[in-house]
């Protein structure tokens, strides 16, 4: 992976140096991203309690046995604890709860059976979703049978059960994303995986919820570093990726 990620930099720098081409600030790569959706934006207010869930790349290796709430271990180490330092420092005053109960590997369903303990007895304000990259992934490389309905499914049931508990509750999807070509992304993704963005986008419009369009964040993020500076494997962030991960997320609750 190490070779792998020192080809990719020496390509783009080459690529780069030809094209002229000027790098952008993390804030300008995802305010352009947002810009150009036009998506709904989801505001706090005082003593919100936030939840993030999602699989491993919400879960960030966090300390599960830890339930204190705004704590560094159990917020893990990506960007649902990237996010809420910055919410906890810049917005103080507001009293905000922050929890993670992200596990990684799961899919739709694995979060359906761990909803009660993990969601809804938190009685969260504001509930934050990243899944769906297992829903496709482990159908190519594990014995997983969904499919692109499961997922759909799966999710407005999901969202559905939560609704009925929790009316008032302030949703954010988040887009399903993959950078092609790094390690574990290959062209058995496509065009099958655009079918879980799409209907991640869908669902956040269905559900009137924020969406955060993570997909065009990294893509437009590879203008100014190639892929393997964001992620790992095409899935996983780096600690750049992570921090774009966090700053889209901040723009989404901007309002």
């Amino acid at each position: 992976m190490h070779q792998d990620k020192n080809e990719g930099r020496r390509n783009f720098l080459k690529t780069a140096s030809i094209g002229g081409l000027a790098a952008l600030s993390i804030p300008a790569i995802v305010t352009s991203a947002f810009a150009a959706e036009k998506v709904k934006k989801v505001r706090l207010n005082n003593n919100d309690v936030i939840l993030f869930q999602g699989d491993s790349i919400t879960d960030a290796r966090r300390k599960r046995d830890d339930m204190t709430v705004n704590s560094a271990s159990a917020l893990g180490s990506g960007y649902a604890f990237m996010a809420a330092s910055d919410l906890l420092c810049n917005q103080a005053g507001k009293n905000l709860q922050i929890y993670n109960k992200g596990i990684s590997g799961n899919k739709v369903y694995q979060l359906a059976e761990r909803w009660d303990t993990d969601a809804l007895e938190l009685n969260p304000n504001v509930l934050s979703l990243l899944i769906g990259v297992n829903d496709f992934w482990h159908s190519l490389v594990r014995d997983y049978k969904g499919t692109i309905k499961t997922y759909r499914d799966d999710y407005r049931a999901l969202l559905d059960r939560t609704k009925q508990q929790l009316p008032d509750v302030r949703l954010i999807i988040g887009e399903p994303f993959a950078v092609p070509g790094i390690k574990s992304v290959d062209d058995t993704w496509f065009p099958a995986f655009n079918e879980y963005r799409q209907a991640a986008r869908e669902i956040a419009a269905n559900y009137g919820a924020g969406f955060i369009p993570y997909q065009s964040v990294f893509d437009k993020a590879q203008k100014t570093a190639p892929g393997v500076y964001w992620t790992y494997d095409g899935v996983h962030p780096t600690i750049a990726g992570n921090r774009l991960m966090a700053q889209a997320w901040l723009e989404a609750v901007k309002g």
